[in-house]
């Protein structure tokens, strides 16, 4: 008995010392020296810096330890190789087991999952089938799980076949497996089949083949077979009610959350983003007031909502609610929602003070809420500031990289832009579509047609990028602003893919600046076609002819315009008034304070007119 324990003590030291080893990353060769109660020394040393080594060499000199007892050490080392990510240690100690049981096999094909090497878990189970190894039931659910992630349903139903033959369609672990792969792959009814075959089914069972249908929009078989389920857990109801969510219905959702027994704070959260995910808002607020208690999910799936659907100042006013009603603390979710509220508003003060809060709660390095900020600062005009947060950034990724290089190429700041492309290449970080467009545009800003069309190409040549409509829109720009017009029109004809109104509305708008009515007019035609309800387009025409005194096109185009029936929106702006965003349209009467904006407003008209300043809203009245 003293001499089991003794091995199973050493055994398990050799384990750690194995997983220490490996976390550490030992560069030269290293002795451990183990001691046991009887004085008894061992050394475990050099493979730890990547030589070759026997599982012989490790566990051989142990006291105690017989020859056979690697079957039940190995797969413990090869779990823990394979834990941080040595697979080739892993492999080797596997390689090395003669006539190795399930045990090992299932060791190494699970330590291949968990490093995403499924084709190597393919072709060892291969292997393990013509060694006459029998898997059990955990191997076939980890064969299957491959298959799936590699596509490869011809080979999920050839071990399909394989678990027939050798018996184990009555397992529901291995059912449940089979159930996921056939409906991942859009085959419903034989995921039916394989769940009618099991004859113990349980509430994992039941809950697969619901979510089959509901992953195949058939919502009414996924209710006909929860009706039928003879025991539901809260994982089954929160799922039916994801699928009535899922395709739109938020009655059928509504009444089976009210009938749901034992509701948890995960089934009121799945509630409250299918109405957001759904632009209920109304509703989403409604339950969100209903609720018996709020996490970070709650606060998030409501201010989200909001975002969503372009609600940015009752995300800002949610935010605030958040700070001052509940215990609940934002997280780097909630800091990025409400920082992109604050860019689409210009509510720049309340970002700055955000950016200060989330720094003073530990959010200083965080890569999400850091990209959020140089977005805010760039899209509310501090082009600096984006630029201190980026540089002061510890971690950045793609994102980071091209939310400045845009904020940059936005402000007009086209060499800064260029050389943080530069440093960005340097880096080793790979630029992508989003990248380009920031890059083409800066080339816009300054003129530069010649390395435009350079990075233009060199994003398909190097990179292996698709154009998409945004960057051939900034190549026609690019060609526009250098007043390049007709080479502009023929770069658009020559476009593979068919120009949008964006296109057309820059082109209309470079005609102007440089009165070429021809071009004018094409844009014109074009843009009726797109849009024929956007009056701003006839607008824009009628300046055209304006600028050339050319007054009976101009009436004509006038005339056109009455006859859509549209109407121009009313011009909109936006203020920061005592920590809070207030907007107001064109002879707006909504506000409170309405009465004393409007003599506030004539009280400075009257001053503008005592100075004789000649004010160009006074023109227009």
């Amino acid at each position: 008995m003293a001499e089991g324990r003794d091995s199973a003590v050493v055994a398990m030291a050799v384990l750690c010392l194995l997983m220490v080893a490996l976390q550490c990353e030992v560069a030269q060769a290293t002795t451990y020296v183990v001691g046991d109660e009887s004085g008894w020394t061992g050394e475990v040393g050099g493979w730890a810096e990547g030589k070759d080594f026997k599982a012989d060499d490790v566990l051989g000199p142990f006291p105690g330890f017989e020859i056979g007892d690697e079957k039940f050490i190995t797969p413990r080392l090869v779990s823990a190789c394979s834990e941080f990510k040595n697979m080739a240690y892993a492999r080797q100690l596997f390689d090395q087991i003669p006539d190795p049981n399930f045990a090992p096999w299932n060791a190494i094909i699970k330590g291949y999952i968990g490093n995403e090497m499924y084709m190597d878990v393919m072709i060892l189970f291969g292997r393990m089938v013509n060694s006459f190894v029998k898997p059990n039931y955990f191997t076939i659910p980890m064969v299957l799980k491959s298959c799936v992630k590699l596509s490869a349903l011809r080979d999920g139903e050839k071990v399909h076949c394989f678990v027939l033959k050798v018996g184990f369609m009555s397992n529901p672990f291995v059912g449940t497996t089979l159930i996921d792969m056939y409906s991942v792959n859009g085959m419903v009814s034989y995921a039916y089949k394989v769940f009618s075959e099991i004859k113990l089914r349980n509430v994992v069972t039941w809950t697969s083949m619901i979510c089959a249908y509901i992953s195949c929009g058939d919502i009414n078989c996924a209710r006909q077979l929860f009706d039928l389920t003879p025991e539901r857990d809260i994982v089954m109801w929160n799922i039916m009610v994801t699928g009535y969510i899922q395709c739109g219905d938020m009655g059928e959702a509504r009444k089976l959350f009210d009938v749901m027994p034992n509701q948890d704070l995960m089934s009121w959260n799945t509630l409250l983003n299918g109405y957001a995910n759904n632009g209920d808002m109304e509703g989403c607020k409604k339950l969100f007031d209903e609720m018996p208690e709020k996490n970070f999910f709650s606060w998030n799936g409501l201010i989200n909502g909001y975002a969503h659907n372009n609600q940015f100042i009752e995300v800002i006013d949610t935010f605030k609610m958040m700070l001052n009603e509940s215990n609940v603390q934002p997280n780097d979710a909630t800091f990025v929602s409400v920082l992109s509220a604050c860019s689409k508003l210009g509510a720049l003060e309340l970002g700055k003070w955000v950016h200060l809060y989330a720094v003073n709660n530990g959010y200083k390095d965080n890569k999400y809420v850091g990209n959020s900020l140089i977005d805010m600062y760039a899209k509310c005009g501090v082009i600096t500031s984006a630029v201190d947060v980026f540089m002061g950034m510890s971690k950045k990724d793609l994102i980071s990289w091209n939310t400045v290089i845009n904020g940059l190429a936005m402000h007009g700041h086209g060499p800064d832009a260029l050389r943080i492309f530069d440093e960005m290449k340097n880096s080793k970080q790979k630029p992508d579509g989003v990248t380009f467009i920031g890059v083409i545009c800066a080339c816009s800003h300054m003129g530069l047609v010649k390395d435009g069309f350079k990075y233009f190409n060199s994003m398909v040549d190097e990179y292996s990028i698709i154009p998409k409509i945004e960057h051939y829109g900034c190549m026609v720009d690019l060609l526009s602003r250098a007043g390049l017009i007709e080479e502009a029109v023929e770069f658009v004809n020559k476009m593979p893919i068919k120009p949008d109104n964006v296109i057309w509305t820059n082109l209309l708008g470079a005609s102007r600046t440089y009165k070429n009515i021809k071009v004018a007019e094409l844009c014109l035609q074009h843009l009726i076609e797109l849009e024929p309800d956007n009056p701003s387009n006839y607008v824009m025409l009628s300046n055209i002819y304006g600028d050339a005194k050319r007054w009976g096109d101009l009436a004509r185009s006038k005339v056109a315009m009455r006859n859509t029936g549209a109407k121009k929106l009313p011009g909109c702006s936006l203020i920061e008034v005592d920590d809070g965003v207030v907007e107001f349209y064109a002879f707006d009467e909504r506000h409170l304070k309405t009465k004393e904006i409007y003599s506030a407003l004539k009280s400075l008209v009257k001053v503008l007119k005592d100075t004789k300043y000649v004010y160009e809203l006074m023109e227009h009245q």
